[in-house]
């Protein structure tokens, strides 16, 4: 109102359709990680729209997940393991899309890119300040498991091959040879925070379970540990994604 602009007028300044733009303004819709920037640029606001959207983030989650984003985001070292789905902190945006629309072929496509939408979010822990060290260990089935076609694929492994070796970032792959494993059967997600505390979460199709008490922290990071162990190199676990690249039909 005080800039005297209509949404048509916004959607000439931050390239956004009016109706996704009044769903945003009603908080019937997440806005794009992209768009609070452009925000504070064309009202000239210093920031506040950056600032409103880190706590709006979190509000596009289930309650059970809302601590677990703030030990992610507080975390000095995260390691992940992933079975079948690629870490949504490594996914790319059609990656999640395809993953969205398998699970749930019914949902209104303003439905799962609020969901995408989320799951961008999540990102921004890699390149938190605060973050020291994430690694990931990977099974070879999520690498051939295939959503939304071999291009969405190719972006994804190109993707999962540049964050191998990076300066806060290891990602190892468990190829089939090495057999079975104990985290074979779901995810795991251990943090360390800055005071030495430390979490485990591990995660099913809807549900998870966050584990504060040390004990049943260790032993998960033991069996993490074990699994590590097994797995390629980084180096050579860039070479194996790239093999499976390779395999992609064109």
């Amino acid at each position: 109102m005080r800039a005297g602009m209509s949404l048509e007028a916004l959607n000439d300044v931050v390239n956004i359709s009016r109706s996704h733009l009044s769903r945003i303004e009603t908080a019937d819709a997440m806005p794009p990680p992209d768009l609070p920037p452009r925000l504070d640029a064309a009202f000239g606001t210093d920031g506040i729209f950056q600032e409103l959207y880190v706590l709006a983030a979190k509000e596009i989650h289930p309650d059970q997940f809302k601590r677990v984003m703030e030990l992610q985001a507080r975390a000095q070292v995260f390691g992940e393991y992933g079975g079948q789905l690629v870490p949504g902190i490594l996914q790319t945006a059609d990656y999640a899309r395809a993953q969205f629309r398998e699970a749930d072929p019914w949902a209104p496509e303003d439905k799962i890119e609020e969901l995408v939408t989320a799951r961008l979010t999540r990102q921004s822990v890699l390149s938190s300040d605060t973050l020291l060290d994430y690694s990931a260990v990977l099974d070879e089935a999520m690498l051939r498991r295939g959503f939304g076609g071999p291009d969405v694929m190719r972006a994804q492994l190109a993707r999962l091959a540049e964050l191998t070796l990076t300066e806060k970032t290891m990602v190892q792959v468990v190829p089939f040879g090495v057999g079975g494993h104990g985290l074979a059967g779901g995810t795991l997600v251990l943090m360390t925070m800055e005071n030495g505390a430390r979490f485990a979460y591990e995660e099913g199709i809807s549900t998870g379970t966050l584990m504060e008490d040390l004990e049943s922290v260790m032993k998960r990071q033991r069996v993490y540990d074990l699994v590590r162990a097994s797995a390629l190199s980084p180096k050579d676990s860039a070479a194996f994604i790239r093999s499976v690249m390779e395999e992609l039909p064109t």
